[in-house]
């Protein structure tokens, strides 16, 4: 820091843009977002492995199924999430999923906050009249 940076009364005169970002974890995925990644893959890998479970008759498949599909979903999702968030603000991905959940399921949407998003397309007019 020098001290241009420095004001009189001892405060910062900036602060770094990329302060309040949430660190990058894994392959491009933020916690929160790792989180999701690896919860919605062993739903799947859940839903895979049971019924495998059940047909080759041993119970060991089902959380193999978990594991290999959680390490699926990290590497394929990290990657289709960092070219989806590339060059986008940081709260561009949350924002779309707020906008698709009111959109596609509007009781959901009061609670992930998508109520309050503008959902309406077609044209906009200003109801401004021309003057004679």
């Amino acid at each position: 820091m020098t001290d241009q940076d420095i004001r009189p009364d001892g405060t910062v005169a900036f602060l770094p843009h990329r302060l309040n970002r949430h660190p990058v974890v894994v392959r491009g995925l933020t916690a929160d977002e790792l989180w999701i990644c690896t919860g919605l893959s062993s739903v799947l890998g859940l839903a895979a492995g049971v019924p495998l479970a059940i047909a080759l008759a041993t119970i060991a498949v089902a959380p193999t199924a978990i594991v290999l599909a959680v390490a699926v979903g990290v590497f394929a999702g990290g990657g289709a999430l960092r070219r989806l968030k590339r060059g986008r603000p940081d709260t561009w991905l949350y924002r779309q999923l707020q906008w698709r959940v009111a959109l596609r399921q509007p009781l959901l949407a009061p609670f992930i906050g998508g109520h309050a998003l503008i959902t309406r397309s077609g044209r906009w007019s200003t109801r401004r009249s021309t003057a004679p």
